[in-house]
């Protein structure tokens, strides 16, 4: 898994791809990124499989901010991003995935 930044100097966003390694993505048929960048909604972004085997996803998000997210697999798996910035506890006992812009 891995989370790609591209930072656009005559932007206030930054270009975010969000990539789901084919190790975890084999036994996934369905992939969403769900964040408070999308106020948790689990239909909004879903991911593309892509021809490598890898699911994807890009969302362009404010400079200067920090965003909790994780991805939904197959409408029922939460994983979290092992290449976060960082994490933080949920309120279902356990963490969220945290990206730095």
């Amino acid at each position: 898994m891995s989370v790609k930044k591209q930072y656009i100097k005559t932007s206030p966003e930054c270009k975010v791809t969000f990539i789901l390694a084919k190790e975890i993505a084999a036994s996934v048929n369905r992939a969403n990124l769900v964040g408070d960048f999308n106020n948790w909604d689990v239909e909004s972004i879903p991911m593309k499989k892509l021809k490598t085997g890898e699911f994807s996803a890009t969302v362009n998000l404010a400079k200067g901010k920090e965003y909790q997210f994780k991805y939904l697999l197959n409408r029922s798996e939460w994983v979290n991003e092992n290449k976060a910035d960082k994490y933080v506890p949920n309120e279902f006992q356990s963490e969220n995935s945290v990206i730095v812009v």
